[in-house]
This record gives structure tokens, C-alpha cells and sequence, in this order.
């Protein structure tokens, strides 16, 4: 009898775990809230207040709480417009509203007395101070990502946008050479070297061995991120030196893409102070970095047509690197080869002594040099 209890209560158990409702942890979304008020400053309850996406035209729809409060949550960062409607009110809109990686963006809207058919619209910055959360932090937009100009095409040079970020040096951890930022190579708000951690997209970037990144995103695939350097909420836990949170681009109702590539050749290199010096040549050289991207709704013609709903985004980016390097190397000469230094000079003919160090004086601080010298 106990057993069958035991039996039964199990399953009801494991019939709940599937009702459980996701646990946002780190992820990169943003939040859009505030409050329905009309001209007086009185609120208004019960307002349906629409957030529509500007590129994808995907609407959200939500009803003011009885303080005149909405919000919006887990939006993807981009462009959006916001429309409220409330009978005895005229139709409220405003754009664009600006959503960023992991921040909590404040719009208080007020409506006018009127017809729901009349249009009150308002275009409007997003307020560039976030008073909803504590976390101090910085959004590097993709304007930035996308036009500022990176040696080597790594965004992580950007990370150095934010106050509070030091970089360490360089290292060798991009294909195209030393880089200061590469990988993880610098400090947040003071913490050590390695000590923050970068998420794309959610996914944790980091590796189990000195918490290095595992991948670089490449700049064209980021719609942009948010290094955040102290303050951090409870979702943050681990890690002492910063957050830096990617987020990637998604697709639209409009086909779009992009091609380039960026060429370096010993035609277009100088030549080094020290090959200049001894009389050689430049060294060959031959890199190309090159890649594209195109991002869309997805459509299958008589079968899907995915405008509105679906959308896709790729993007891939090659990198070769051919080069050769100058060596100067002594070769013995047929005396040297028999043990004969004893005309053993340098490069403006000097002669090169050769001392024993057996015969070393530790009092006069002197040797004597070999006989075949």
C-alpha cells in the first residue's frame, strides 16, 4: 500500500517539473516599462499598450495594472514603437523606442481626451539614463560595432569604450597578430586579468582553463553588447572582473547582406628598419580577411512565407595569412670547421678575441686568449 503511494506520488511530482515556467538566467534581453497617465497625471488602468518591432513588425500586447503601470519583458534589443489604446482617449504612438542588451529602458506615456480614432504622435529619444536597476555598465551600439575601425576586425577592442577598462598588454590570441584585448586580456573595475565573462546570445563564452574566451564574434554578426562593470545583479554570480554581454543580429522583413575583404601584400607593406639596414628585401606576405553576411524572413516559394514571423541570419567570415620571414645566419668557414679562429672577425672586418675561461684571474679580473686565436 506505502508503495503505491510512494508509486503515484512520484508521478505527480514529475507531471509538475513539466508546469514549471522557464528561469531566466543570464540573458540578453532588455525591458521596456512605465506608466499610462493622462494630462492631469492621473493614471489610467486597463490601457492595451502594443509594442511593435520596426524590422520584423512582431507585436506584443499588454494592459496597464490598476496604478497605470506595463512591462515588458524578455525584448530582444532594436527599434521599436509603442501605441496605446483606451476608449475615451485618442490613439497614442511613439517611436522609436530604443531597446538595449540587458537594460531596463523607463517610457512614461501620456494620453489626450478624444476619440480612439484621433492620433497623438510623438517621436522621442529613449532617455540615455536608466533609473530602473543599479548595475553601472555601458551599451556599445552597432553603430559603433559595425563602423568604428578595428585592426583585425575584433570587437573586443571596443570593450576599452567603457570607463573602468585597462587592457594588459598584448597577446597573440587573433589570427592577424598581438592584440592588447585578445583574449580577455584586461581588467574591469579593478578586478584582475581573466576574471570577467562574456556571454553571446545567453551562452557563456568562457573555458574551463584560465577562463579564456572560446570564441571572438566577428563584427559584422553583432547587433551589439553591454559591458557592465559593477553593481551587478544575483544573475551575475562567479565572477569578480565585469560582465560583457553579445547579442547578435537577427533577420528582418527585408533581404539584406554584405560582403568584404580587406587585403594586405608586401606590395602595399614598407619595408623594416632592420631588413633596410642589412640590404634585404621585404619578406613575403599575403593576407586576405574576408567574409559576408544576409539576413532575411525566411520564405519557401508555395510552401512557407515566413514575413512577419520567421527570420534568419548568416554570417561567416575566412581568414588567410602566407608569410615569410628574413633570417641572417653565420656559416663556419672551412678554418673555423678545423679549429682555427685565428682569423675570426665581425661584420667591419674587426678581429673577434676569444678568451679561455679556464685561465680566468679573479684577483687582476682578466683571461687569457686561446692559442688558435
Amino acid at each position: 500500500m506505502a508503495r503505491g503511494r510512494i508509486k503515484v506520488a512520484a508521478h505527480v511530482i514529475g507531471l509538475l517539473l513539466f508546469t514549471l515556467p522557464p528561469a531566466w538566467g543570464q540573458t540578453t534581453f532588455g525591458t521596456v516599462v512605465g506608466t499610462v497617465q493622462d494630462a492631469s497625471g492621473a493614471v489610467i488602468p486597463q490601457a492595451r499598450v502594443i509594442l511593435t518591432s520596426l524590422s520584423t513588425s512582431e507585436k506584443r500586447t499588454v494592459t496597464t495594472d490598476p496604478s497605470g503601470g506595463y512591462e515588458f519583458v524578455n525584448v530582444l534589443p532594436g527599434d521599436y514603437r509603442i501605441d496605446v489604446e483606451k476608449e475615451g482617449f485618442k490613439h497614442f504612438t511613439r517611436e522609436p523606442v530604443v531597446v538595449q542588451v540587458q537594460q531596463s529602458t523607463r517610457i512614461d506615456l501620456s494620453m489626450e481626451l478624444g476619440q480612439v480614432t484621433q492620433t497623438v504622435e510623438v517621436t522621442a529619444q529613449t532617455p540615455l539614463l536608466q533609473t530602473t536597476t543599479a548595475d553601472l555598465g555601458q551599451v556599445i551600439a552597432q553603430r559603433q560595432v559595425n563602423e568604428l575601425p578595428l585592426n583585425g576586425r575584433n570587437p573586443m577592442n571596443l570593450v576599452a569604450l567603457a570607463p573602468s577598462v585597462v587592457p594588459q598588454g598584448h597577446s597573440q590570441g587573433t589570427p592577424v597578430g598581438q592584440n592588447p584585448f585578445d583574449y580577455a586580456n584586461y581588467q574591469i573595475g579593478g578586478a584582475i586579468t581573466n576574471q570577467g565573462a562574456e556571454y553571446l546570445d545567453g551562452v557563456p563564452l568562457n573555458n574551463s582553463y584560465i577562463n579564456e574566451l572560446s570564441l571572438i564574434p566577428t563584427q559584422d554578426a553583432l547587433q551589439e553588447f553591454k559591458v557592465q562593470t559593477n553593481n551587478l545583479n544575483a544573475e551575475w554570480g562567479r565572477f569578480a572582473g565585469g560582465i560583457i554581454n553579445f547579442t547578435t543580429k537577427s533577420g528582418s522583413n527585408q533581404l539584406h547582406g554584405a560582403a568584404y575583404e580587406y587585403l594586405r601584400n608586401d606590395v602595399l607593406n614598407a619595408n623594416n628598419f632592420f631588413n633596410n639596414a642589412k640590404g634585404v628585401d621585404r619578406a613575403p606576405w599575403h593576407q586576405n580577411q574576408f567574409g559576408g553576411n544576409v539576413g532575411g524572413p525566411l520564405y519557401l516559394p508555395h510552401l512557407y512565407d515566413g514575413r512577419d514571423k520567421t527570420f534568419f541570419f548568416f554570417s561567416y567570415e575566412g581568414f588567410r595569412l602566407r608569410f615569410g620571414q628574413t633570417f641572417t645566419e653565420s656559416v663556419p668557414t672551412l678554418a673555423e670547421k678545423s679549429g682555427d679562429f685565428t682569423d675570426y672577425r665581425d661584420g667591419h672586418g674587426n678581429l673577434i678575441p676569444i678568451y679561455d675561461p679556464l685561465t680566468t684571474n679573479t684577483l687582476t679580473n682578466t683571461r687569457q686568449r686561446i692559442s688558435c686565436n
